[in-house]
C-alpha cells in the first residue's frame, strides 16, 4: 500500500477513534442511567451482556452493509439517518432541553427487573451500533482502494477501518468512557460538536450518494476529488476547534452528578 494511501487510512481511523470516544461517552451516560437501579453486581452483568450483544450485532451488520454499501438507496438512507440523529440531538439539546424533566419523571416509574434491563440495554446498544457503523461507513467509503482482497462486497482495507472503528468504540464504551464523560462534563459544548460532526459526515455520505453513477446528480468523481476532501476535513477541523474553544469550561462538577 502506498504511503499516501496509508496516511489517509490512518487519518480516518484516528478521526473515527476520536468521534467514537465522544459518542461512547454520551452512550455510556445513557446506559449508566438505565442500569442505575440494579444492585452493583447485577449492574455490571447487565452492562456486560449488553456490550456482548452489541459486539455480535456490529460484527454481523458490518458484513451485511459490506454487501449493500454500493447500493445508492442504502447510501441515501444512511445519509438521511445520520443527518436526522444529528439535527434531532442538537435540537433537543439546545431548544427543548427536556433531559432533566425526563430523568425526574423516570424516578416515579416502576423499575425494570434484571433481564428486562438487559433487554433495554441491548436495544440501546443496537441503536448506538447503527449510528457508529453508518458514521464509519460514511468516512471510509470514499477512501481509495487499498488493494487488499475484498471482504464481503467491500475493499478489504475499508472493511478493516470500519471494523476497527466499531471495535475501538466498544472498548472505549467499556473501559475509557469515564475519561470522555469527564471531558464532556468539563466542556459540554463538545457533545454538540460531536453531533455536528456526525451531521457533517452525513453530508459526506449524501455527496457520495449523489455522485453514484445511477444518479449522477454530481460528477461521479467529485466525492473522491481532492477539492471535496480538503473542504470536508477543513470544515471538520473547524467544528472540532470551535467545539473546544467555544465550550465554556465547567468547574466543580463531578461525574457522579
Amino acid at each position: 500500500m502506498e504511503l499516501a494511501i496509508l496516511l489517509e487510512y490512518g487519518g480516518v481511523l484516528l478521526l473515527l477513534i476520536a468521534l467514537e470516544g465522544l459518542l461512547a461517552a454520551d452512550n455510556a451516560l445513557v446506559l449508566a442511567i438505565m442500569v442505575k437501579h440494579l444492585p452493583e453486581a447485577e449492574r455490571r452483568k447487565a452492562l456486560f451482556y449488553g456490550l456482548a450483544g452489541a459486539f455480535v450485532f456490529r460484527f454481523g451488520s458490518l458484513f451485511v452493509i459490506s454487501f449493500l454499501v454500493d447500493v445508492w438507496q442504502v447510501q441515501a438512507i444512511g445519509a438521511l439517518y445520520l443527518l436526522f440523529i444529528a439535527i434531532n440531538h442538537i435540537y433537543r439539546k439546545l431548544i427543548i432541553k427536556k433531559g432533566e424533566e425526563k430523568i425526574e419523571s423516570a424516578k416515579g416509574k416502576k423499575r425494570a427487573g434484571f433481564w428486562m434491563t438487559v433487554f433495554k440495554v441491548e436495544l440501546a446498544d443496537i441503536a448506538f451500533a447503527v449510528d457508529s457503523i453508518l458514521a464509519a461507513v460514511a468516512l471510509a467509503i470514499a477512501l481509495p482502494d487499498s488493494g487488499l482482497p475484498n471482504i464481503g462486497g467491500l475493499d478489504g482495507g475499508k472493511f478493516l477501518v470500519i471494523f476497527a472503528g466499531g471495535f475501538i468504540g466498544l472498548i472505549i464504551m467499556r473501559y475509557a468512557a469515564n475519561f470522555f464523560v469527564k471531558l464532556l462534563h468539563a466542556r459540554p459544548g463538545l457533545e454538540i460538536a460531536a453531533f455536528l460532526i456526525v451531521g457533517w459526515v452525513g453530508v459526506k455520505l449524501s455527496v457520495y450518494t449523489l455522485s453514484h453513477p445511477a444518479l449522477s446528480v454530481l460528477p461521479e468523481g467529485f466525492a473522491k476529488s481532492p477539492e471535496w476532501k480538503i473542504t470536508f476535513y477543513a470544515v471538520l477541523i473547524l467544528i472540532a476547534i470551535g467545539g473546544w474553544f467555544l465550550s465554556k469550561k465547567k468547574n466543580g462538577t463531578s461525574v457522579e452528578e
